[in-house]
């Protein structure tokens, strides 16, 4: 007798943190790959000359673009720790279950924590 499968409610399974991790890791690096043309926009302007230079400081000092900044800024360097925790994990550096949580843990603390002293910076 063939058993129909259970019900798999899925707003109770919960994502562990280097699943969260990873999947972070992913959206960041495609919100970096879609603003690439526009981040390449603006350091184009920025070099321009001095004028498109101070008018592009001023278009960047209101609030909103500020924290698109810090949203952008927020996603590289999060991107590139875990990037980093991902090479360490190709090289079999942190794979155990612990070790892998405690990484994880520290890329989250590590970006937060460059991306709230680069907002600290910005302001």
């Amino acid at each position: 007798m063939k058993r129909s499968p259970k019900y798999l409610d899925l707003t109770r399974i919960r994502l562990p943190l280097p699943g969260f991790v990873s999947i972070l890791h992913r959206a960041s690096g495609l919100f970096l790959y879609l603003f690439m043309p526009f981040l390449l926009y603006l350091l184009q302007q920025s070099l321009a000359s001095e004028q498109d230079f101070d008018a592009l400081g001023n278009m960047l000092s209101a609030y909103p673009a500020k924290m698109a900044l810090l949203f952008l800024l927020w996603a590289f360097l999060h991107h590139f720790c875990a990037g980093i925790r991902f090479l360490l994990l190709d090289i079999d550096v942190g794979i155990a279950l612990g070790p892998a949580r405690t990484s994880s843990k520290w890329v989250m603390i590590v970006s937060l924590f460059l991306t709230a002293f680069a907002g600290a910076m910005l302001w």
